[in-house]
């Protein structure tokens, strides 16, 4: 009974968590559209009067200088927060919530208004998770619940940003938190609902994407999607390599500090945002213009996708890897939609393929280079399914995104947030993980690799200050003693000292000898 009262409070917790995801998110997106109408209008005067280069120039270093600022006095609020949130979950990293909110919220929506090839829908799952955060320290919950709610906030804000609630929830399970545990399940979608909920109708806001197609893609044109899953993995691959390159190159610069980097992709905007202003920004707008730009069919159309591409990859990781608040979620997906959208022109101007198709190949693109770079396939397949709004494409659409997956994983490619995490941890000298006195839960999946299965708990070394307290097996909880088996498909619930959760994550993941983050 005492159970059922604390999972009841601990879901009444994961829908107020929701609720604010869903109130503060709404207020990211508005800023973030208003503002960006404004620099549009700046980009728009300057064409008829250069002084307006004037307040353009001032206005984009302002935001350099305070988003910068920003980042100077907590590191944490750059980049898409995505890691960040990983490394809370494992135990690797601890953040002050409130200071860490306000300063994503604000800087978001300074830095992505502007044009930069960035989205919001990173930064908008740090914001969640930093109010899954905030209820978790004020009411006062456990570790292991905490952990539940701030995972709750994490999938409410991606659910609210992209109008999304099931890959909201399932990007956390699948890439972020690695947990499909019913309790996490249940309030990570309970949040999500009532976070899309709030932002849809209260804020009367939309889906940032929304593609209609109607025409089902004939099983007989299947190769041309292997083709395309090739395409998409090999340009993933390279999108990925550029991205960790990028920070190497910005720590060789000498003349600014690290802070500051953010200035150098806001100068190089505005070239970028005076002659080419459809291509700016996280992308929605390319993206939906993109129906219009196919009914043009020629190879010039072609050529200006290329060079839209070529512009957005490069552009994107200058942004991206200069630490300013933002994500590349949605600069992702974009570029996914421009390869989908160039490879269909190719095909038509071929005579291999209708005009009328090559929508079906923009969505089918977006969610392969999603799969490739982020690693998330079921997330990908479930997000555009949520944004199209139909069961009819889900065959090629899994087909293009295993393809792209599958081309990444034979070239050696690593989750992208999975290995910004590590980096973080690496060059985070100040982690020295101590007995805390206080106790706390792991729980750890066994999977059909795992080098734990089939071995009696006795057999195994487990980390010090740890013990299997619980294995869950089909569905019941079971009391272990030494002589009990692991099998695959348990999962196995691990007392330890709290100071040393992040340590014993990382253990435990070698024990097993498999990838968490693939």
């Amino acid at each position: 009974m005492r159970d059922k009262k604390v999972q009841i409070k601990l879901l009444v917790e994961a829908i107020l968590v929701g609720l604010a995801s869903g109130f503060v998110v709404g207020i990211f997106r508005f800023g973030i559209a208003k503002m960006t109408k404004l620099w549009l209008t700046l980009f728009h005067v300057a064409h008829q009067s250069a002084l307006w280069f004037i307040p353009i120039i001032f206005g984009l270093i302002l935001v350099g200088l305070i988003a910068g600022y920003f980042v100077k006095q907590y590191p944490h609020v750059g980049g898409s927060g995505i890691p960040e949130v990983k490394l809370q979950l494992e135990g690797n990293l601890t953040l002050q919530w409130w200071p860490t909110l306000w300063r994503k919220v604000i800087g978001g929506i300074l830095v992505i208004s502007t044009g930069l090839f960035l989205g919001p829908e990173g930064p908008s799952l740090q914001i969640g998770s930093t109010i899954g955060q905030g209820v978790g320290e004020g009411t006062k919950e456990s570790k292991t619940n905490a952990r539940v709610l701030l995972a709750t906030g994490a999938a409410s804000g991606l659910a609210a940003a992209f109008g999304a609630p099931l890959s909201g929830a399932l990007f956390v399970l699948e890439e972020v938190f690695h947990n499909f545990s019913p309790r996490v399940w249940l309030n990570a979608l309970a949040g999500a609902l009532v976070s899309d909920f709030v932002v849809s109708n209260i804020f009367g806001q939309k889906p940032s994407l929304s593609l209609i197609y109607r025409h089902t893609f004939p099983v007989k044109l299947y190769g041309y999607l292997l083709l395309l899953g090739l395409i998409l993995g090999l340009l993933g691959h390279l999108y990925k390599v550029g991205l960790f390159k990028g920070k190497k190159l910005y720590a060789k610069i000498t003349f600014l500090p690290s802070w500051l980097y953010g200035l150098i992709p806001l100068i190089l905007l505005i070239p970028i945002a005076y002659f080419w202003p459809l291509i700016t920004g996280p992308g929605n707008r390319l993206i939906l213009a993109l129906p219009q730009i196919i009914k043009q069919s020629s190879w010039k159309i072609v050529g200006m996708l290329l060079f839209f591409f070529i512009v957005r990859i490069i552009f994107s990781i200058i942004s991206y890897d200069s630490g300013l608040p933002s994500g590349i979620f949605l600069p992702i997906l974009t570029m996914g939609a421009v390869i989908g959208a160039s490879y269909g022109l190719i095909l038509v101007q071929l005579h291999l393929l209708p005009t009328k198709l090559v929508i079906n190949l923009i969505i089918f693109a977006m969610a392969g280079f999603f799969a490739a770079v982020i690693r998330a396939p079921f997330t990908a397949i479930i997000l555009i399914t949520e944004m199209v709004g139909s069961l009819l494409h889900l065959m090629p659409l899994a087909v293009v995104a295993f393809v792209a997956l599958l081309v990444d994983e034979l070239l050696n490619g690593d989750p992208i947030y999975g290995t910004l995490a590590r980096a973080m941890v690496a060059n985070n000298k100040k982690h020295t993980p101590a007995i805390s006195g206080k106790t706390d839960q792991l729980t750890v999946p066994i999977y059909e690799d795992s080098q734990l299965a089939g071995k009696k708990i006795m057999q195994i070394k487990w980390p010090k200050h740890t013990l299997v307290k619980a294995v869950y097996h089909d569905g019941q909880y079971l009391i272990p003693n030494g002589q009990t088996l692991i099998k695959a498909g348990d999962s196995l619930v691990l007392t330890l000292d709290a100071g040393q959760r992040g340590k014993v994550f990382g253990q435990i993941k070698q024990m097993q000898r498999i990838k968490y983050d693939g």
